[in-house]
């Protein structure tokens, strides 16, 4: 799987770099934002928006949903070509949430570097996230030659919904970890991360599958498979952030427990610990610590009672589950075997 994204990586900066390029031109200006009424300071523009944002691009990442896009076209279709116009969609729109999620959380790293807000500011930093949700609008209304005008419709209609349900997911988990709730239940969490992780992988999904094609049933259950992929793919994040070799997003060891996040491994703990070790574990996550001993001793306590081991297998599960659905309606093929890579792929990674 980590080759196969590798491969499309090229092919998906390429688009995005075809929406967005390094340096803004007049042609840009003119075919985007509208024949100007005075003069663009284009020089400025590309200083406060596009070298920022490619700065952000080029950290990596894996490109997996647009990736998960294409391989749902191809699974329906046979090819990938109706979703390719689509990327950027969906890659610029999860790196602007990456943006906002920094600055919200006021975090030092991303990708293993200062965070754009640290780098460039927050007023560039806030206007740059919110510009990667608008400026693949483009695609719609710069290359209507792709779509017709239902298709263009419909895509905006998912993109609108799915960005308010993105908000709505982030809203509830800010306030989660500013400790507004102490009894969040597995299922509140869960539709939490569906809000708001699972819901641009829904996008690609159910946007790979619609303009290749696809059946209303096949659109609606390969986007459920999406959703739980994206879902899965966050608890693995969590897991990631506490246990793993190469911490997750390239922040460091514990900066969910200091975040005062209500992972699905805290939750277990906190229902599974003794009363004592509970109320020590809120007591760290109310206090936001910053010294690694106090944030491994908080991983200590999730670990000794078994709640990482429990995610892992909740994230196995789920997807198995979604699988089973999406297996029976989408015929053999190479991209179906993709698909199911994609499953694996999100539970098993060790980055």
């Amino acid at each position: 799987m980590l080759d196969y994204l590798q491969e499309q990586t090229a092919l998906i900066n390429q688009q995005l770099e075809a929406v967005l390029p390094r340096s803004i031109t007049a042609e840009w200006v003119d075919a985007v934002l509208g024949r100007s009424t005075y003069s663009v300071d284009d020089k400025t523009l590309t200083a406060a928006l596009s070298n920022p944002v490619w700065d952000f691009l080029d950290r990596g990442g894996k490109r997996w949903r647009p990736s998960l896009m294409l391989t749902c076209c191809e699974a329906v279709c046979g090819s990938v070509e109706p979703a390719r116009p689509l990327v950027p969609l969906i890659e610029l729109i999860h790196n602007g949430t990456l943006v906002h999620d920094d600055l919200e959380d006021n975090s030092d790293l991303r990708r293993g570097k200062p965070c754009l807000h640290k780098s460039f500011g927050v007023d560039i930093a806030t206007n740059v996230g919110s510009a990667m949700y608008f400026i693949p609008l483009v695609i719609l209304y710069g290359r209507r030659a792709h779509y017709s005008d239902a298709q263009c419709l419909y895509i905006y209609d998912l993109v609108a919904q799915e960005l308010v349900r993105c908000h709505c997911g982030q809203a509830i988990d800010i306030a989660w970890h500013n400790g507004q709730r102490d009894d969040i239940t597995e299922d509140e969490y869960l539709q939490m991360c569906a809000y708001k992780t699972g819901v641009l992988a829904r996008l690609a999904a159910r946007l790979g599958a619609y303009v290749g094609g696809a059946t209303s049933q096949q659109v609606e259950e390969l986007g459920r498979f999406g959703e739980t992929i994206g879902v899965a793919f966050q608890i693995q994040d969590d897991i990631l952030n506490l246990v793993g070799e190469r911490f997750a997003e390239g922040k460091g060891r514990g900066e969910d427990i200091h975040e005062g996040k209500r992972t699905l491994l805290v939750l277990h703990a906190l229902s599974h610990t003794s009363p004592s070790q509970a109320a020590r574990l809120r007591e760290i996550l109310a206090a936001h610590p910053t010294e690694q001993q106090v944030l491994d001793e908080a991983i200590s306590i999730i670990a000794a009672c078994g709640s990482i081991d429990y995610a892992r297998r909740k994230a196995v599960s789920l997807v198995e589950r979604s699988w089973a659905k999406v297996a029976t309606l989408v015929q053999e093929s190479d991209a179906k075997e993709r698909l199911r890579a994609f499953a694996d792929f999100v539970v098993q990674r060790d980055l």
